[in-house]
């Protein structure tokens, strides 16, 4: 997939845990741990802004777009 999420990199930056930034926001650690693997196919803005607020980060330090290399 060419969309990449950095969460686990910015937790690791501000130094919390999944439980801590899930207990902040108000998501279950388990919903916290999929958008960490990239496993979901969405993400409400409402949560998108909550983490940037709980990690003082902007949303382009969350998502990042890889272009997928061509076959041929």
């Amino acid at each position: 997939m060419a969309i990449i999420i950095n969460l686990d990199v910015m937790l690791a930056r501000r130094k919390m845990r999944s439980r801590e930034l899930a207990d902040r926001i108000g998501i279950t650690e388990q919903n916290v741990s999929l958008l960490k693997s990239g496993k979901v196919k969405g993400v409400r803005f409402e949560t998108l802004e909550r983490i940037c607020e709980a990690l003082d980060c902007q949303p382009g330090d969350l998502i990042e777009y890889r272009p997928e290399p061509e076959d041929g």
